[in-house]
């Protein structure tokens, strides 16, 4: 999990980079062989049903806890790519809380959830009555968790891509959301120039979610932002989540 590992990272994210920063040369069968079943009953037999710690107590989701297997697994048997979807980050609690407090943001838009994830900001939007809702993450398995996800919440799933959208033309989308997502400079620059581009040329509403990161901190962006909320985590969160004690929400303003 190189280039998540910041003076800001979380606990989860020290276990991962231990556990299994040597998957991609140890793997031993590549994600893509698995079929969706297999994948379902993975993630039902290797996570745990949590959320009430959260912001979002009254979202459901399958995650990782330190009762579940690959917690403390040798990393040479876990068969997919890093489990950025176990994770409910503390950016997407935050963006996802906001959502939840004002319903009007998400409701009858297009919705797109960048880098889903466990699929929190999604189901928050349809949770608002969001007309369509779009969640994208390049791994395959984070949209096998969304699904899931969204059952638990009793929800139909949203519409899952797994192609890398940052770049394209995302016509038709009234509002992106995307939480934790400026974690690595090169990932920062490219999303700041995408999104610059979405709210310019297509009107688009952007939200990010991020609890003060160093990368985001120190990032041109930042005077692009307005802040709209601030939340301060629960204790159970901020133990999981070394130096970080509170999560923001801002918009993204085009001034110019």
């Amino acid at each position: 999990m190189s280039g998540v590992l910041t003076r800001t990272c979380t606990r989860y994210v020290k276990i991962f980079s231990t556990l299994f920063t040597q998957t991609n040369r140890h793997r031993y069968m590549s994600k893509t062989a698995h079929s969706g079943e297999y994948i379902r009953r993975f993630i039902s037999e290797n996570t745990e049903i949590v959320g009430e710690k959260s912001l979002t107590p009254e979202v459901k989701l399958r995650l990782f806890t330190p009762g579940c297997r690959f917690w403390r697994e040798r990393p040479e048997l876990w068969p997919f790519d890093d489990p950025y979807w176990a994770i409910y980050w503390p950016g997407g609690q935050a963006l996802s809380r906001y959502v939840l407090d004002n319903p009007e943001v998400c409701r009858g838009k297009k919705v797109l959830d960048l880098g889903s994830g466990c699929g929190a900001s999604a189901i928050s939007a349809k949770l608002c009555g969001a007309a369509h809702v779009v969640a994208n993450d390049i791994d395959i398995v984070a949209a096998v968790a969304t699904h899931i996800n969204c059952e638990l919440n009793s929800l139909e799933p949203p519409v899952c891509v797994t192609d890398n959208m940052i770049g394209s033309e995302p016509q038709g989308f009234n509002l992106i959301l995307l939480g934790d997502m400026f974690y690595d400079e090169a990932l920062a620059d490219s999303l700041y120039i995408w999104l610059d581009h979405c709210i310019k040329i297509h009107g688009t509403k952007v939200l990010i979610g991020d609890p003060g990161r160093a990368q985001f901190e120190s990032h041109d962006i930042r005077r692009r932002l307005q802040q709209l909320a601030h939340f301060e985590l629960p204790e159970t969160v901020r133990e999981e989540n070394y130096g970080l004690t509170s999560s923001s929400v801002w918009c993204y303003q085009d001034w110019t």
